[in-house]
């Protein structure tokens, strides 16, 4: 049987709080937004897992809620847990606080049900508001809750993409919402923007301790770095321009290929983009859908971006390199709130798109900045300990938040994943 739980509805009192502190109001749209994108699936649907790296959606609904639980709610004098079982269902990776369930084994936990997922949800964001409401919540749980609305989000992209993984291997290709919009604008031309070499200013600074503004520990400590003269294209690579590499049997050419990439090639069968069809459908997260040439290539892995680069005669941006170049840009492009949920072409002058539509894979590990130093306790397992065999990516996807994301952001995946809204911008050495 499931646990079901007196929750008290959304009240005034909510409301009240939530008019006072900007915190509590944050709090709530985050976790109404969560509850929005999961409004379209099916409880038979949230419960699918495809594959070990990816997980179902209710798990998400409810890992998110564990976070504030285990690292805001506990803290406080008379807290009890919600389901001491739970405890361990729903804790990801944080070997300080537990146990784990196995992480490929999230698809068999047919209970707790939906809908006790969701009274979960709503009991625990009862309580901390009301914690919320009556000052319980010192400054250092504040800045907890604020870590885990940025944990929240980022876990409001892999429901989607996660999603939409798990309805492509369905063989009626069911779409998570029907009236996503088609196409987009005309590309336009790649052009090349040069920078000169220069000694720039990376990352962000330590929050909380040096920076108001939110940064993950990773993006610390801002530091100088000498970044030699380079161009950057001014848009992302499309669909028409990867479907070429692909006519050209790019995928049988084993001298484009890092070793590494060339073996998966093999042993997976690579030919063409994760969802692409064939040469002119895709699986879409409105289903299957024509393939807008025009717009930015997307679920490709490193290795393939990688190889590209290789084939068009340029290469990957450096991290750095990428971080100059968005410097001073506005965050604004085609995020999740844009509706659209796919890539869409966005013709302008300057370099464009840093930002939405597609994360952008650069040539560089995900490694510590230098003095770096990670969290003080069990959330100090955040990123720090996935600091090896895994590439960098920036700028977000049309599945990202807006604002979650600035130019210092790094997302970091290894190298053979496809199932995110990963595409490739070029770069080239300036002589």
């Amino acid at each position: 049987m499931g646990t079901r739980l007196a929750t008290p509805p959304a009240d005034a009192r909510e409301a009240a709080v939530c008019a006072v502190d900007p915190l509590a109001a944050r709090h709530a749209a985050v976790r109404e937004r969560s509850v929005e994108l999961a409004a379209p699936v099916s409880a038979e649907d949230a419960m699918l897992q495809s594959m070990p790296d990816a997980s179902p959606t209710k798990w998400h609904l409810a890992h998110t809620t564990w976070f504030f639980e285990t690292f805001v709610l506990s803290q406080l004098r008379g807290h009890r847990p919600v389901d001491e079982t739970w405890q361990v269902l729903f804790n990801s990776y944080y070997q300080a606080v537990g146990p784990q369930h196995a992480r490929p084994m999230r698809g068999l936990l047919s209970r707790p049900s939906l809908a006790d997922v969701l009274d979960y949800r709503a009991h625990v964001d009862a309580s901390l508001h009301d914690a919320l409401a009556s000052g319980q919540l010192d400054d250092a749980l504040r800045l907890r809750v604020e870590l885990g609305l940025q944990h929240e989000q980022q876990h409001q992209e892999l429901m989607l993409t996660d999603l939409l993984h798990a309805l492509s291997c369905n063989p009626l290709l069911p779409a998570y919402r029907d009236e996503l919009p088609a196409h987009g604008a005309p590309a336009g031309a790649m052009r090349w923007q040069r920078f000169d070499e220069a000694i720039v200013e990376v990352g962000a600074a330590a929050w909380p301790h040096a920076a108001r503004e939110f940064a993950f520990d990773s993006e610390s400590p801002r530091h100088r770095a000498l970044v030699a003269a380079f161009a950057i294209a001014t848009r992302p690579v499309t669909c028409g321009e990867y479907l070429e590499f692909v006519r050209d049997g790019a995928y049988r050419n084993a001298a484009l290929w890092l070793s590494d990439g060339w073996t998966r090639v093999q042993a997976a069968g690579w030919q063409r983009p994760l969802y692409w069809l064939d040469e002119e459908h895709a699986f879409t997260l409105g289903g299957a859908r024509e393939i807008d040439a025009d717009a930015p290539v997307a679920h490709l892995s490193y290795y393939e971006a990688d190889a590209f680069a290789r084939w068009a005669g340029a290469r990957l941006p450096t991290e750095h390199e990428w971080e100059r170049a968005a410097q001073g840009a506005a965050v604004e492009g085609n995020f999740v709130e844009s509706g659209r949920l796919a890539p869409t072409a966005n013709a302008g002058d300057g370099v464009r798109q840093l930002f939405g539509d597609v994360w952008e894979w650069t040539s560089s590990a995900f490694l510590p900045y230098p003095g770096y130093r990670p969290w003080d306790g069990a959330i100090g397992e955040y990123n720090g300990k996935f600091m090896v065999g895994q590439q960098v990516l920036r700028g977000g996807s049309c599945a990202s938040p807006r604002g979650h994301l600035r130019a210092s952001y790094r997302n970091f995946f290894p190298p053979h994943a496809r199932w995110q809204f990963s595409g490739v911008r070029l770069a080239k050495d300036i002589a």
